[in-house]
């Protein structure tokens, strides 16, 4: 009897993609807009997976909601305000993502505020309806979307962010968060999937 498949799955289509959707290798991101280490990842890391996998076509970054931070503040009102985004003009998803992740505030305050993350979306140039934005945070329009993606992360026992899957496989902690090793994991990945 062949051991059960520790692979978890993903409904990929549904969530926001950075690269090609037919790329070999698939890397979710499970983060949260409040959590200082998925600061870090969103800052030092993603723009160099996009320089060597994602811009060649060798891999797609997917994200996902996970609050670990302020689940019923902070996290899930910024969650809200990116989902409502990623709705209203995909392209625009990951400018906001970084948008969020470059005015991150003390995790101890509360800074997401609907306010706030309307006007980042408009001080930025997000190309959105900012009174939609604005309507879908308030009426948690999407709220049935974060709650879905929590449920796939409790489901995978997720424990702390960014958390990282790539075809299924979680990544270890420590080389989430080290680009060398991350990129020595992916170029494996790579030359498993050209087999």
């Amino acid at each position: 009897i062949r051991p059960q498949s520790k692979e978890a799955s993903f409904d990929y289509s549904s969530l926001p993609v950075l690269g090609n959707p037919e790329a070999p290798i698939k890397i979710v991101e499970m983060g949260d807009y409040k959590c200082p280490a998925c600061q870090y990842f969103s800052q030092d890391i993603e723009p160099s997976l996009q320089k060597d996998f994602i811009d060649s076509g060798k891999a797609a970054l997917y994200f996902m909601n996970y609050l670990i931070i302020s689940p019923n503040a902070d996290s899930n009102t910024a969650a809200l305000a990116a989902q409502s985004v990623f709705h209203q003009n995909k392209d625009e998803f990951w400018k906001y993502y970084h948008v969020l992740f470059d005015n991150q505030q003390d995790e101890k305050t509360e800074w997401a505020t609907p306010e706030f993350l309307v006007k980042l979306a408009r001080d930025n140039n997000i190309k959105v309806d900012y009174d939609q934005l604005s309507k879908d945070i308030e009426e948690k329009t999407y709220q049935d979307e974060v709650d879905s993606h929590m449920a796939t992360g409790n489901k995978l026992r997720v424990n702390s962010t960014p958390t990282l899957y790539v075809n299924g496989e979680k990544v270890a902690e420590n080389v989430t968060l080290d680009y060398n090793a991350l990129k020595s994991y992916l170029d494996k990945k790579s030359a498993d999937t050209d087999k």
